[in-house]
């Protein structure tokens, strides 16, 4: 039992071959598999994947990069879409002043939208975050002050710091392909000791193929090797951390319990 936690299924590498890429996912013990949308022309392909695969789910919302592009996504926007019953997490949004590909103010003013879609609707945010770790936790914060909502770290690759800090939000934390990476050593540390309990996986595949996939598209069946790297690091079973980060993908996307 196994869940990707967060994929890309209509990226270019993935979109083309889709029913293979499922039945490659369902054969390594992928159960579920989160189907992430960045930009709004994208949620009806996304939507159409969850709605086609029972295994499937989908994600509506607006990456930090396109918050330039996308000023009408409002929270009445969001939760509007977010009715639909395979939709189960709003994302991914956030903070990205790595790339600074969206105006900063703009990418805050998104990255609220979705949260206050949160707060409104009870599905968790997905949160990308990279070289922002101070506005990101100020935000989380004061949003969280005003009204408390669940979410995830996507993509964890930032400070020990910011995850205790995240921890103390009632955030989850999820763990890609990155943490195989020979240079994570830093990442490395921070999923040793990780609680067991709030703990996902990903891929966020078609990127980040981990290893023995190095330089490969990535794909959710790759979740498995994170998986397996991931509890040797840890010093835990195999199958039991694959149970309790499905565990703790239905306890946090709770829409999709049957």
């Amino acid at each position: 039992m196994l869940v990707d936690s967060h994929c890309h299924l209509n990226y270019k590498g993935l979109a083309e071959q889709q029913g293979e890429v499922l039945a490659r996912a369902r054969e390594r013990g992928v159960t579920a598999m989160l189907n992430i949308a960045t930009r709004e022309s994208e949620w009806d392909d996304v939507l159409a994947a969850a709605e086609a695969n029972d295994d499937v789910w989908a994600s509506v919302g607006i990456h930090p990069h396109d918050a330039d592009h996308h000023p009408d996504v409002d929270t009445a926007k969001l939760v509007a879409r977010a009715a639909h019953p395979r939709v189960i997490g709003i994302g991914e949004t956030g903070l990205d002043y790595y790339y600074d590909k969206s105006d900063r103010m703009r990418q805050q003013d998104s990255f609220r939208r979705h949260i206050h879609a949160s707060q409104e609707t009870g599905l968790p945010v997905i949160v990308h975050t990279r070289d922002a770790e101070d506005d990101t936790l100020a935000l989380l914060g004061e949003e969280m002050g005003r009204a408390t909502f669940p979410g995830v770290i996507h993509c964890f690759t930032a400070s020990d710091n910011f995850a205790r800090k995240a921890l103390d939000l009632g955030l989850f934390i999820s763990i890609s392909g990155i943490v195989t990476f020979k240079n994570a050593a830093d990442l490395q540390a921070t999923a040793k000791w990780l609680p067991q309990d709030r703990l996902l996986i990903e891929t966020d595949s078609p990127f980040l193929a981990p290893v023995p996939h190095r330089g490969k598209t990535g794909e959710p069946a790759f979740v498995a090797d994170t998986l397996a790297f991931l509890a040797a690091l840890r010093g835990e079973d195999r199958d039991a951390l694959a149970a309790a980060t499905s565990d703790n993908f239905y306890a946090l996307f709770n829409k999709a319990l049957p």
